[in-house]
């Protein structure tokens, strides 16, 4: 499917979830081989629990640079605060952001730094891993897979989990001509979940099967604009792997304007991600 225009990034909705699953099942896989890229709507996380997390997520990094940094980034784990730090094979230059990486059993932020966070961000991610449950489960029968072949595979409550939530925060920039915020690549895990806050664009995604190749540069990328509620949904490289590249990872990235002020952008991304112990393989073993 070649895309010479902007093309339509499809909405999957999960309402009455058990009724429809087998419709369900058909428009996550259609958007997962085609496009790569699809939002979630009827997903069960309120807008008002969305923009809870993201004024989590501001206070946290309005924070003092000494106060973030009692909760370094360790290269082992891949938990705790980077500031400027992600170098992109892509643009062989350094993302302008800063994020914070959290696992279940990983350092949190406490409640004298940032009141409440531990509570509702759990909530929060309580709730990621029923949705992502709901479309990996999808996901397993529509490859001939047991239903539950996904779900244990990144089962959440392992000693060996990897699945994470990263909090991102793209800082205000007067003029970022000739730097990125995120510089194009693909997700290494299995799923993203994906939440953005109207008016924070910036997102650009390169959709497609044939857009793979060299960083997609030279290929043609599309903003996709920024909404708080609907959660935007990628394949990893995982995951295109166990499907024998069937379901494409895609390349995105985040940009900041050419010209002019760029304002600050938070976004929130629950990477669901196989268990260090999980073998697994595609239904055509390749």
């Amino acid at each position: 499917m070649v895309f010479d225009t902007m093309p339509v990034v499809p909405a999957v909705s999960l309402k009455d979830f058990d009724v429809r699953k087998e419709d369900i099942t058909k428009e996550l896989v259609e958007a997962c081989e085609y496009t790569g890229f699809l939002t979630l709507v009827d997903h069960g996380i309120t807008v008002e629990e969305i923009n809870a997390q993201f004024e989590l997520s501001k206070a946290y990094f309005s924070l003092p640079h000494d106060v973030k940094a009692r909760i370094p980034h360790d290269v082992k784990t891949n938990n705790g605060w980077e500031y400027k730090s992600q170098l992109r094979p892509s643009t062989q230059m350094v993302d302008q952001k800063e994020s914070l990486w959290l696992m279940r059993r990983s350092q949190w932020p406490s409640d004298e730094e940032v009141p409440g966070f531990r509570k509702t961000t759990s909530n929060f991610i309580s709730k990621c891993e029923n949705i992502s449950d709901k479309v990996l489960s999808c996901l397993s029968l529509a490859l001939g897979f047991p239903e539950s072949y996904f779900r244990n595979a990144m089962d959440v409550t392992a000693d060996d989990n990897l699945t994470q939530l990263r909090m991102l925060h793209y800082m205000a920039s007067e003029n970022a001509a000739g730097t990125w915020r995120a510089g194009p690549h693909t997700d290494i895990g299995c799923l993203t979940l994906l939440f953005q806050r109207d008016g924070e664009d910036g997102l650009e995604i390169c959709p497609g099967r044939e857009s793979q190749h060299s960083y997609g540069i030279g290929d043609s990328f599309f903003p996709l604009g920024a909404k708080t509620g609907p959660i935007v949904v990628n394949i990893g490289e995982m995951l295109m792997a166990w499907s024998d590249d069937r379901l494409k990872a895609n390349f995105h990235r985040v940009r900041a304007k050419d010209v002019g002020f760029s304002p600050d952008r938070y976004s929130i991304a629950y990477f669901n991600t196989g268990r260090k112990s999980a073998v697994m393989q595609g239904p055509a073993k390749k």
